[in-house]
């Protein structure tokens, strides 16, 4: 998992990315090739 300071960019690498918020922390997910997970903060 990558932990980047801002998500915007990381969203638009692959086109299966959502970002979403859990527990006041900012994620990327992605269901069909976890490569591209990261977390902001």
């Amino acid at each position: 998992m990558k932990v980047k300071s801002s998500l915007k960019a990381l969203k638009e690498r692959h086109r299966d990315c959502k970002v979403v918020r859990r527990r006041g922390r900012v994620y990327v997910i992605n269901k069909t090739d976890p490569r591209f997970k990261a977390k902001q903060g």
